[in-house]
C-alpha cells in the first residue's frame, strides 16, 4: 500500500544501494539536467527499457522548476498568440495529471473581473474561454473540471469581497489545476525513473560532452566532493534548462536559450485575500498576472523580463517588487503595503528560445527538440513548461526512436501511468485510515499531499524512538520526514530536505523556524557530525536572505 499502486510497485530504493560510477559500462542514454524535462526524459527514457543516467550539478528540480506560479493549467493567454496546439496539449496533459497525480495536482477555480477600459474586452476574454472549453472538450480522455462561466458585477464581488468594485463591470470563472509543489513532481519522476532502473547522480556537473568522429561518445563529470570521472553513451539529451548553452560548451551551435525572468513574491494573506485563483490584466503594461492562493499563503506572479545573467544568482529586483505589490493593491485595495510585507520572493530563469527581439510575452513556451549537426546522438532541449513535462518527454523518445532506436516499442509508457505516489480512490483511503490511526487524521491528510503511497513508509519511520514527534517551529513536520529524505530521497543537504522533500522550507518563514530545530535533530540522530549541522544550517540561513526572507525567524 505506502510502496505505490499496484501499477507502480517498485523497489524501495536507497541513494547508496547503486555502485560507483566507473565509466566502463556504457548507458544507452545520458540526460543531463534533472529538472522537471530531465526527470521526465529520464522516466519515458527507463521505462521504455533502456539504461539511463541522470544527472544534475545541484539537487534534483532545484532550479526553474523550483521557482513557478505552481500553475499546471492549458495556457489561457497562448490563445492570444494562435498557439493553438500547444494549448490543446497542455489541456490534455493537465487532465493526465490531475488523473496520475492527485495527490499532487489538484484542481483551481481562476476568476478574472473584467474592470472598464482594460486593453482585453469583455468578449474577448468570453471568447477565449469558449476556445478553451471548445479545445478540452475534444481530449480523448474527457474533461474533469467545470466550463467556463460568466459572473455579474456582483456575483463577483460576493466571491470576492475583498476586490476592487470601481469600475469593475463583470467577470468570468474558470478551471485550472494547482500542483502546491512541483519539486514533488521532479521527485517523483525520478523515482519512477529510478525504480526502472535509471542511475541518478545529483551534485555533480557534466564538464564535457564528449565527441569523437562527429557523434557524441558520453561526458566527463566532476562531482562536488572533487571526484571526477566519465560516462559512456551513444545518446545525451541536454535538458538543463537555462544552462543549455553552457553545458555545450565547445560544441559548435548557435545561441539557444534567451530565457526571461520570472519572479513572485510570497505574502501572508490580506483582509479578504481571494480563495480562488484571480487572473487579471496589470494596469501598467496589459500584463497578465495571478495572485494565487497557495500554502496558507498568498502567491504573486509573474514577471517576464529578458536575462542574460547567471541564472543561478537570479533575485527580484526593487522593479519587480514593486510591479507585483502595486498590481495586487490595485485590485486588492487591502493589500495595501504588500511590498514591504512580503514574506520572500522566488525566481527563476524561463529556458526560452533565444529571440533578442519582440514582446517577452510572445515568445513561444512550446518546448524545441533541437539536434547538433556537428555531434551526432546529442539534442538540446529549448523552452517547456511544467505542464507539458510527460509530453516533450514523448516527443524526446519518438525523435531518438525514429533516428538511434527503431527498435524500441512505439507506444509511450507514460501516457496513463499513475506516479508512484497516486494511488486510487479505495486504496488513497486505506492508507489515510491506516496512517490516521497511528498518527491522526490531521497528519494523514497533510502527509498524503507531499509524499502520496509513500506516507505509509514515513508512518513506519515514525513508529522509531524519538521519531515520532514534529518538528519544532514545523507545524506537524515529523524528525521522521529527515531521516526519510536522506535515506529514500536522495537528499544531502538540508535546503534538499526543507525546500525539496517535507517542504516545512516553503511555510511562512521559509523555513527559518524550523532550519535550526532540523540541524539539530539530524546531529542528533548521527547523521551529520557538529561541523556538518552547523556548516549546513549557515547555508541554509544565506539562501533565506538571498530569497529576502528572515523578518520572521
Amino acid at each position: 500500500m505506502d510502496g505505490g499502486s499496484a501499477a507502480n510497485a517498485g523497489r524501495d530504493l536507497r541513494p547508496t544501494d547503486a555502485p560507483p560510477l566507473d565509466g566502463s559500462a556504457p548507458f544507452d542514454l545520458i540526460v543531463v539536467g534533472a529538472g522537471i524535462n530531465g526527470a521526465a526524459v529520464a522516466r519515458e527514457a527507463a521505462l521504455s527499457g533502456l539504461r539511463v543516467l541522470l544527472l544534475d550539478r545541484g539537487d534534483l528540480g532545484a532550479g526553474t522548476s523550483s521557482a513557478s506560479s505552481r500553475l499546471i493549467h492549458g495556457g489561457l493567454r497562448y490563445l492570444e498568440y494562435a498557439e493553438i496546439g500547444l494549448v490543446y496539449e497542455s489541456l490534455a496533459e493537465r487532465e493526465r495529471l490531475l488523473r496520475t497525480a492527485p495527490h499532487l495536482v489538484e484542481p483551481l477555480e481562476l476568476c478574472i473581473p473584467f474592470y472598464a477600459g482594460a486593453r482585453r474586452r469583455p468578449w474577448q476574454i468570453r471568447f477565449g474561454l469558449t476556445l478553451y472549453d471548445l479545445l478540452s472538450a475534444g481530449l480523448s480522455a474527457g474533461k474533469s473540471v467545470p466550463n467556463h462561466s460568466s459572473l455579474s458585477r456582483a456575483e463577483l464581488l460576493a466571491r470576492l469581497p475583498g476586490l476592487r468594485a470601481d469600475g469593475l463591470v463583470g467577470g468570468a470563472s474558470y478551471f485550472d489545476a494547482q500542483a502546491r509543489y512541483p519539486e514533488r513532481l521532479v521527485l517523483e519522476n525520478v523515482r519512477d525513473a529510478v525504480e526502472h532502473g535509471a542511475r541518478l547522480m545529483t551534485y555533480t556537473q557534466v564538464t564535457r560532452i564528449r565527441v569523437e568522429g562527429g557523434r557524441v561518445t558520453g561526458v566527463d563529470w566532476r562531482a562536488a566532493d572533487g571526484a571526477t570521472g566519465s560516462a559512456a553513451a551513444a545518446l545525451v539529451v541536454n535538458a538543463a534548462g537555462p544552462w543549455v548553452d553552457e553545458v555545450l560548451g565547445p560544441i559548435k551551435h548557435t545561441r539557444l536559450i534567451g530565457g526571461t525572468k520570472g519572479s513572485h513574491l510570497i505574502a501572508a494573506q490580506f483582509p479578504n485575500a481571494p480563495r480562488s485563483g484571480v487572473y487579471v490584466e496589470a494596469g501598467s503594461d496589459g500584463r497578465p498576472l495571478f495572485i494565487l492562493p497557495w500554502n496558507g499563503l498568498v502567491l504573486v506572479g509573474t514577471t517576464d523580463e529578458r536575462y542574460d545573467g547567471d541564472a543561478s544568482a537570479a533575485t527580484i529586483d526593487r522593479t519587480e517588487l514593486e510591479y507585483l505589490a502595486g498590481e495586487t493593491e490595485r485590485v486588492f485595495p487591502a493589500a495595501a503595503g504588500l511590498a514591504g510585507r512580503a514574506l520572500y520572493t522566488q525566481t527563476g530563469v524561463r529556458p526560452l528560445p533565444h529571440r533578442p527581439k519582440g514582446k517577452e510575452g510572445a515568445i513561444t513556451r512550446r518546448h524545441l527538440i533541437r539536434r547538433h549537426r556537428s555531434a551526432a546522438g546529442l539534442y538540446s532541449i529549448v523552452g517547456g513548461k511544467l505542464t507539458t513535462h510527460r509530453a516533450l518527454a514523448e516527443d524526446v523518445l519518438r525523435v531518438l526512436r525514429r533516428r538511434h532506436l527503431p527498435r524500441l516499442a512505439r507506444t509511450s509508457p507514460t501516457r496513463d501511468r499513475p506516479l508512484p505516489g497516486a494511488l486510487g480512490a479505495a486504496e488513497r483511503d486505506a492508507l489515510l485510515e491506516q496512517v490516521g490511526a497511528r498518527l491522526g487524521a490531521a497528519q494523514a491528510r497533510r502527509l498524503w499531499h507531499v509524499y502520496g503511497a509513500a506516507s505509509g513508509r514515513i508512518a513506519r519511520l515514525a513508529e522509531r524512538p524519538g521519531l515520532d514527534r514534529p518538528l519544532r517551529g514545523a507545524g506537524s513536520v515529523l524528525v521522521a520526514e529527515l531521516v526519510h529524505a536522506l535515506e529514500h530521497e536522495w537528499a544531502k543537504t538540508l535546503a534538499d530536505i526543507l525546500q525539496r522533500r517535507c517542504m516545512a522550507g516553503l511555510d511562512a518563514s521559509f523555513g527559518l523556524g524550523v532550519a535550526a530545530t532540523a540541524a539539530a535533530e539530524l546531529e542528533r540522530l548521527g547523521l551529520w557530525d557538529r561541523a556538518r549541522a552547523a556548516e549546513e544550517l549557515g547555508r541554509y540561513r544565506e539562501l533565506a536572505a538571498r530569497h529576502g526572507a528572515g523578518r520572521l525567524a
